[in-house]
Parts: C-alpha cells; sequence; structure tokens
C-alpha cells in the first residue's frame, strides 16, 4: 500500500520518480508491510535505517519511502556523487555524500542533522556497505547512526528489514521474470533516553545494535525463520578517499 498524499519535491526527485517507478516495476514484484508505520509528512524529521543486500536496492527503497509520503534524502558513499550523470543526479536531488572512515564524515552528520531539523527523512545504511554476511542477514553496523542519534536524539528511528534485490541477475535465463523485492517497517524506536549522553564506544555501539536488531528482526520476519543471535563481523574497514 501506499499513502495518498504525494510529497512536494523539486525538478531532480520528480526526474528520479520518472526514472525509478518503471525501472523497479520491470524488475521486480513489490511487496511492502506496514508502509503506514513511517512517521506522516508534517510530522517532523525522521531516520530510516535499512539493511543493505544489493547494490540495486536504493532504486527500491528511494521508491519505498516516496510512497510512504516522504522525500528520501539517502546518506550515501561520496564515491557515487563521482560518477558520470548519476552524480549529478545526486547532487541535484539533495542526497547527502558520506565520506566512510574519514574526517569529512562529521560534515555529513551536520548535513543530515539540518535536514532532520527541517522536517525531512534521512534514510541510512548502517552496515556502510552491502551486508558480507555469508547468509545475507544484517551484518554488524558501523556507529555512524549512533552519533546521529545523539545528535538529534528526539528524531524517531524507523527500522526496516528488505528482502529479495540481492536474488536479481542478468542472464538471458531471467529475461522477463522479475524478482520479488519484500520489504516490512518496524515499530518507530524511541531513543530519547540517549540525550546528553557522551559518544563513548560502549553507548555508540548500544545504539546502533538496538537500531540493528530491530531492522534484523523484519528481516527474519520477511525470510520466515530465526535470525542469528550474533551479528557477522566483517574483517574489512571502508575508507572513502575526498
Amino acid at each position: 500500500m501506499s499513502r495518498l498524499h504525494k510529497p512536494k519535491a523539486g525538478f531532480w526527485i520528480r526526474l528520479c520518480v520518472v526514472i525509478l517507478y518503471p525501472l523497479d516495476g520491470l524488475l521486480f514484484r513489490i511487496r511492502w508491510r506496514h508502509l503506514d508505520r513511517v512517521p506522516a509528512p508534517g510530522t517532523g524529521g525522521v531516520i530510516i535505517a535499512v539493511n543493505h543486500i544489493s547494490q540495486v536496492d536504493t532504486v527500491l527503497m528511494a521508491r519505498f519511502v516516496w510512497q510512504s509520503g516522504r522525500v528520501p534524502r539517502f546518506m550515501i558513499k561520496a564515491g557515487v556523487f563521482g560518477w558520470p550523470i548519476v552524480g549529478r543526479i545526486m547532487h541535484g536531488a539533495g542526497q547527502i555524500p558520506v565520506y566512510r572512515g574519514t574526517t569529512d564524515a562529521s560534515k555529513s552528520l551536520r548535513d543530515a542533522v539540518t535536514a532532520l531539523e527541517q522536517g525531512e527523512a534521512i534514510v541510512i545504511y548502517p552496515e556502510g556497505t552491502t551486508t558480507k554476511d555469508p547468509d545475507n542477514w544484517p551484518m554488524q553496523a558501523k556507529t555512524g547512526i549512533a552519533r546521529l542519534v545523539l545528535l538529534s536524539p528526539d528524531t524517531p528511528v524507523v527500522p526496516v528489514g528488505q528482502w529479495g534485490a540481492h536474488r536479481m541477475g542478468f542472464s538471458h535465463k531471467r529475461l522477463g521474470r522479475r524478482r520479488i523485492s519484500l520489504a516490512s517497517v518496524g515499530e518507530p524506536l524511541d531513543l530519547s533516553r540517549f540525550r546528553g549522553k557522551e559518544p563513548t564506544a560502549e553507548t555508540l555501539r548500544e545504539i546502533t545494535d538496538e537500531i540493528m536488531s530491530a531492522v534484523r528482526s523484519e528481516v527474519a520476519d520477511l525470510r520466515g525463520e530465526p535470525a542469528p543471535a550474533e551479528f557477522f563481523v566483517p574483517a574489512r574497514k571502508y575508507v572513502d578517499k575526498k
């Protein structure tokens, strides 16, 4: 389902909608649950936390957020903004570049806080990259989302689990076969109890794991199987160059 409200947006966002809607429909059969749990437009800023399973799932999540009645502002790795055409669209659409593992990451957080104060919807993949878990469960996330929560503690965090986009592949045998894309929205998390907390390693990990546990629960519901007890910890650290 989707809300009847259609978000107000500028040229670049509208261009994305024109491009992504038919593309999503061509590649996937979409099944989304509890879209109404995303706070309605006009109720203030919201942080939407999503697991990352495929390089193509961003186009699905963009449509997902749009159909909830919100204009998505993704926090996206900075390298994408250097791509021909796509980078120009990302800039024009007001998406937020993230330099992972660098001092510029703090600017990304400031930009995100400003957007939240203006009542916008910030979409973030807490894992920072597609999951490296062998079974595609959400892996241990970076603590950037926790830092954002501490900077905007009264903003609700909406956990979203998705499944299916990683199964898309390109071959002559799959032409005309659409994969099912599933997404489920959890109840918004109230993390205001962390207001005023110092960003210690323990606090950042506690916030991050609470959010990702909620995301993982939605993924488990979609998969119809119990989630692993522990998060997979990737060996590699990801850093973006300026």
